[in-house]
């Protein structure tokens, strides 16, 4: 009875701090429309742009090849930029009277992490349907539930990391130049925007370190049925890295001092 009830506590924190993220996101239109902007920027100039280009190489419709892309590259944005809420929250006093509630670190920060990673799944669903708009058309419709999965994961796997980071940080200007170190290389070098099997190798062995280059790869497979491995070596590779950046969020922030 009384780790049902302990349980109950923990789902009940969890589920306050998911819908927080959720009702934040919901009420700043601003900030919903204002994040689309880049993505629509990238489907429109590289996918017109460089379509010609793509199609008279052999390489087929560069539009169906960048969506999945820019779809990621929207996921992985918002996750990441995620953190700086937890920075914003100290600096105002949130996150301390959160922190002396009587549930654990790690359920706090399970609730913002899931919260903050719905958002960043939302973000790239909203965008998917804008390329719809835009001309990009998926092979097999049958296959979106399985492109969802790799949306979460990739939201997943950037909002722990980007928890980590700003558990590290209290200074809002340096986690956003942090950011933008992280973010641009890891997009850029995930095969998102060109693919990898034409790349250097120097390019495709760094590209191999990066989580972004499994969840691209899953996603674009699902949608459009080209990708460069399988759909269980993408997910086994997404699964123990959001493992890993899960831990280590827990981690640094079971360490945070409020």
């Amino acid at each position: 009875m009384a780790v049902n009830f302990l349980i109950s506590i923990v789902m009940k924190a969890i589920y306050i701090l998911w819908l927080r993220q959720l009702k934040r996101y919901l009420r700043s239109k601003s900030r919903t429309i204002g994040s689309l902007g880049q993505p629509v920027l990238f489907l429109v100039a590289l996918g017109f742009g460089f379509g010609p280009i793509f199609e008279k190489a052999g390489a087929g419709n560069y539009l169906e090849f960048l969506a999945p892309g820019v779809i990621a590259m929207s996921v992985l944005f918002s996750a990441m930029f995620f953190g700086i809420e937890l920075i914003w929250d100290r600096q105002f006093g949130f996150l301390k009277e959160t922190l002396v509630a009587p549930v654990s670190r790690l359920s706090i920060m399970t609730g913002r992490t899931l919260g903050g990673a719905t958002v960043a799944a939302a973000q790239g669903v909203i965008v998917f349907i804008l390329s719809l708009l835009i001309g990009f058309r998926p092979e097999r419709w049958d296959m979106l539930p399985l492109a969802f999965v790799f949306l979460l994961f990739i939201s997943l796997i950037f909002s722990a990391l980007g928890t980590a980071i700003a558990s590290l940080l209290e200074d809002m200007h340096g986690f956003q130049l942090i950011m933008n170190f992280l973010i641009m290389p890891t997009f850029f070098l995930s095969g998102a925007l060109f693919p990898l099997a034409e790349a250097p190798r120097a390019l495709t062995l760094i590209a191999k370190f990066n989580p972004l280059t499994y969840g691209v790869d899953g996603l674009r497979s699902a949608l459009t049925g080209i990708g460069q491995f399988t759909f269980s070596h993408d997910l086994v590779i997404l699964l123990l890295v959001v493992i890993c950046f899960f831990s280590l969020g827990s981690y640094f922030f079971h360490k945070i001092q409020a």
